[in-house]
């Protein structure tokens, strides 16, 4: 038998909270009698968002069970979350400057095996806010900043990179200025203490701020900010609206229903890094699955892509999309535009002077640092007169595939389609091959899809 006289009533019904007035308040019960103490003794079990807990033992009522009911109880009040603190823009500006001197930047114009031009390097400059390290032991390195759709910058990762831009040192700006501050017996700025109190620092998707610029774009998600990067020279840039926009979460533990409100109403493809026993697309499916169940109107599709190809090697190493994209020559993945012949001139007609910027004004020149405002900026700083894209389909080939795989019996046997892939049921690969390329006609994306069921085509015109 209990040792207290009043105890908590037990089972499981609930009253209503004298507080809160929701019904979960566990009320004291007189073990002697079996009947209940007045009505305002108890406890809510809205710890966290009522906390009201009125003890008889605390208050006198266990001596004197005469004491009146209308005397003040006590609440326990939870304790307040700290507000959450962003980077002063001020911090977040001078990051974006000395494009000359960020070994990132630079790899992506001279050092890669497919270099790309100065405009989209810019260009992914001013889209992802993407600045640079000019002092200490992370000089040269890249700032990557995680700033939500409201524009408040709620994390900025630094990397250090080697020639071929592979990740030496990872890094936060928040803990290079504090260690900076210590190192040289400096006072720690307010705003980092404060900082520091943040529960989470990541706490936003990498390139969120761009959802509102783009609101009609499909999302791509990856891990890390610099395979959003690459995907985006590769695939093409978002003011396409059929064009993926691509964003990062951060790392593989980071994809979570509270950064993915975000994408409340969007079709989202997401993209895993490979990793031992597929143990990361496993993670991410049914997270994936879990977080379209809460958003309505949200479409969340893993994409199995790496997973069906990738050799036991690759997957050990975690490779990325970047990691296979980087190998590729990115004008293959480009729309090629149609050629119009040149308008005839007549001695009248003016001749238009068109100042050409060299490929190596990054190199040359400092590119001005732009206000976190520079989300809006008009693209057309960016981008040439274009002509128009010529609009590409697959119908021939689609239907040259199509013709010879019904005009075959197909093996039920596994074929080895080169020395990193074992296609084990050729005819389930074939068919969801061709649904998938029949479903992107045209779209490059899904080219390495067509692709492949031409290889499997030659391959099996030679049984």
């Amino acid at each position: 038998m209990s040792q207290y006289r009043y105890t908590f009533e037990k089972g499981s019904k609930k009253h209503r909270c004298p507080a809160c007035h929701k019904k979960r308040f566990v009320r004291y019960v007189d073990a002697e009698t079996q009947q209940y103490l007045p009505d305002n003794y108890g406890r809510c079990d809205r710890e966290i968002n009522c906390g009201y807990h009125l003890n008889p033992y605390k208050n006198g009522y266990a001596k004197d069970n005469t004491i009146k009911n209308d005397f003040l109880y006590q609440i326990n009040i939870p304790l307040e979350k700290p507000k959450q603190v962003f980077i002063p823009k001020e911090v977040f500006y001078k990051t974006r400057m000395a494009y000359q001197e960020n070994d990132f930047i630079q790899n992506l114009l001279n050092n890669i095996a497919y270099p790309f031009k100065a405009d989209d390097v810019e260009k992914i400059i001013a889209q992802y806010h993407l600045g640079t390290i000019t002092k200490g032991y992370c000089k040269g390195g890249t700032t990557f900043p995680f700033i939500d759709i409201q524009n408040n910058v709620r994390a900025i990762q630094v990397k250090t990179f080697n020639k071929s831009n592979h990740t030496i040192n990872t890094n936060f700006l928040h803990a290079i200025i504090e260690k900076h501050c210590i190192n040289n017996q400096k006072e720690i700025p307010q705003w980092l203490k404060d900082y520091n109190n943040n529960d989470t620092k990541v706490s936003c998707l990498f390139g969120e701020h761009l959802l509102s610029k783009y609101p009609h774009n499909p999302i791509a998600l990856v891990e890390a900010p610099k395979t959003a990067i690459y995907s985006t020279l590769y695939f093409g840039f978002p003011n396409n609206p059929k064009n993926l926009l691509w964003l990062a979460v951060y790392n593989l533990s980071s994809l979570n229903l509270k950064k993915c409100k975000a994408l409340k109403g969007r079709k989202v493809f997401l993209f895993p890094d490979l990793s031992k026993e597929s143990k990361a697309y496993n993670l991410w499916s049914t997270k994936a699955q879990n977080i379209q169940s809460k958003l309505e109107n949200s479409t969340f599709i893993v994409s199995n892509l790496l997973e069906q190809f990738a050799p036991n090697q690759d997957r050990d190493q975690g490779k990325d999309i970047a990691d296979y994209l980087i190998k590729l020559n990115w004008q293959d993945f480009r729309e090629k535009p149609i050629l119009k012949p040149k308008p005839k001139t007549t001695l009248n007609q003016p001749k238009v002077e068109q100042k050409l910027k060299p490929d190596s004004i990054i190199k040359k020149s400092k590119v001005k640092a732009q206000p976190i405002e520079a989300i809006k900026i008009d693209d057309n700083i960016f981008n040439k007169t274009c002509e128009d894209k010529q609009v590409l389909n697959w119908d021939k080939e689609i239907k040259e595939l199509n013709d010879f795989f019904e005009s075959i019996t197909l093996s039920k046997n596994p074929i080895k389609l080169n020395d990193c892939t074992m296609i084990l049921d050729v005819s389930k690969f074939i068919n969801s091959h061709m649904l998938t390329i029949k479903s992107n006609n045209g779209n490059l994306i899904y080219k390495p899809y067509l692709s492949r069921l031409q290889e499997v085509k030659s391959l099996l015109s030679d049984y």
